[in-house]
């Protein structure tokens, strides 16, 4: 297994799925500790003996995933490695799609998974939604 630091080089440049481990010990990768603690809980989601098939970032129930895809996993795991203790990464259906300046008091993540309006609140429009990239399913907790 390689190191913690090569690890996330290695997630960070591969173009393919790959086995990830959370890094462990009290070495710090992030900017804080709150910050190495929401890295840590999202790569240990995805260990080969934790999820249920880590390789299509699904941590369990079938369809429960992690993050959208391996570039916004990549892209999340980026985020939080370069995050401060003065802003709040936002993540919607599995995808970083902003980090906004805050204080040292606010929530380092904020994210929502799979919310569509009533209407289109059905699976056919999710599946179709999921076929293009623009949702994910984070099940209760994977995508937490």
């Amino acid at each position: 297994m390689p190191t913690v630091a090569t690890q996330i080089e290695e997630i960070l440049a591969s173009d393919k799925a790959i086995h990830v481990r959370a890094p462990r010990g009290t070495a710090l990768n992030c900017k804080g500790w709150i910050q190495e603690a929401a890295l840590r809980m999202l790569l240990n989601n995805l260990d080969p003996e934790v999820a249920e098939r880590p390789l299509d970032l699904v941590v369990y129930g079938g369809i429960g995933k992690a993050a959208r895809n391996w570039s916004c996993l990549k892209a999340i795991v980026k985020c939080l490695l370069n995050l401060s203790d003065e802003e709040t990464l936002l993540i919607q259906s599995g995808k970083p799609v902003g980090v906004l300046a805050t204080h040292p008091d606010a929530p380092r993540v904020l994210l929502a998974n799979s919310n569509l309006v009533p209407r289109w609140a059905t699976w056919e429009v999710f599946r179709e939604l999921d076929r293009k990239g623009l949702i994910m399913f984070g099940q209760m907790t994977a995508g937490s």
